[in-house]
């Protein structure tokens, strides 16, 4: 990968995006795909949307999720540590011991999530995000309430590093990957004839509850639309394989096969890695896909969907894991797909 796109990926993860408040991270995108974009939407849900040829009846929507999981403070008990619960899918026993900032309201403070230590007994069985607190240094809630208020929220302090030269290991990569493969497709189809419209949408809250893929879908009502997120990957020690199938990072992208997934989709991305020579991998998805994907199928009319991911490794967790490798053929394969419509393809599973 170019150093250059290497860089605002670095800087996409190095931005604090949590739920609900992707406003510093949707504004440094939006700056990105200026350039490149013959349009730029937002929305009141919080979305940022670069549109290429906008006059095409045929509109194809990508849409990566920007939010990340996070922590949010409902109480400042009197001795002044912070209490919370979690703003999407937070594992307790991931949030032992880690550093994190709490972006307050008028500072953003590093803090520590304490726990009992073992010699004094420490952690039992199954504990929760109840037996957990933030410590950041105060003495005193009225000195804490100065910065932080409840509904602050707070994200681990982890930055991104790259590994052995292939892969990034940081918080968060679920899902400002799939921000960035998105607004990676729209730059390069800038340099290319188009005969459909492209809309990369760098969409909100997925971790929580998905209004952004649909506040999307519904104000652009596309012909189709691909979410770009990431899946589990099972190629590291003590997954069952024989449950959670078999995804490789290095492997190529994953698509989905499923009931809410559209086979015609599904044939033009197979049919795009075949003139690139590249492999794919397959999850499934019998019932819902658990992604963008599945709010976008039901806005307006309805919207044929296909989901495209990146594998990951130790998914939630502070060191989410992903290969260079895999990205650069994702972006590949939806270049090669969208460069190569016709604008005339049916999506209709019943014709031949």
């Amino acid at each position: 990968m170019e150093q250059e796109r290497m860089d605002f990926l670095m800087e996409l993860l190095q931005t604090p995006s949590p739920s609900s408040m992707e406003m510093q991270i949707q504004k440094r995108w939006i700056k990105e795909m200026t350039p490149y974009a013959d349009e730029i939407r937002t929305d009141h849900a919080g979305n940022a949307i670069a549109v290429l040829n906008p006059e095409a009846e045929v509109k194809v929507l990508l849409a990566g999720h920007c939010d990340e999981i996070a922590l949010v403070i409902n109480r400042i008990d009197d001795h002044g540590f912070l209490h919370f619960d979690k703003m999407g899918g937070i594992n307790p026993k991931a949030a032992v011991g880690m550093k994190v900032t709490v972006l307050g309201y008028e500072k953003t403070m590093t803090g520590v999530v304490g726990v009992n230590a073992q010699h004094h007994g420490g952690l039992k069985g199954d504990f929760g995000l109840d037996d957990l607190f933030i410590d950041c240094g105060a003495k005193s809630r009225e000195e804490m309430e100065k910065f932080v208020q409840i509904g602050d929220l707070a994200v681990y302090k982890r930055e991104p590093e790259i590994m052995m030269d292939r892969y990034i290991a940081g918080r968060g990569l679920d899902n400002r990957t799939g921000q960035f493969i998105v607004g990676e497709v729209l730059r390069r189809l800038s340099e290319k004839q188009l005969n459909v419209g492209v809309y990369a949408a760098s969409t909100v809250n997925e971790e929580t509850n998905m209004g952004g893929a649909y506040f999307a879908a519904a104000g652009i009502e596309p012909t189709m639309a691909i979410a770009c997120d990431v899946t589990f990957a099972t190629d590291y020690p003590g997954v069952n394989k024989n449950k959670y199938g078999d995804i490789r990072l290095d492997g190529g992208p994953v698509l989905a096969k499923g009931a809410p997934i559209n086979r015609k989709i599904n044939q033009l991305l197979e049919k795009a890695a075949k003139t690139l020579e590249m492999d794919v991998q397959y999850e499934l998805t019998p019932r819902v896909t658990g992604t963008d994907a599945d709010k976008m199928r039901l806005t307006g009319r309805g919207v044929p969907v296909s989901l495209v991911s990146l594998p990951l490794r130790y998914m939630h967790s502070p060191a989410e894991t992903v290969s260079i490798k895999d990205m650069e053929e994702e972006i590949d394969l939806l270049v090669e797909m969208i460069a190569t419509m016709t604008g005339n393809e049916s999506l209709n599973p019943l014709d031949d």
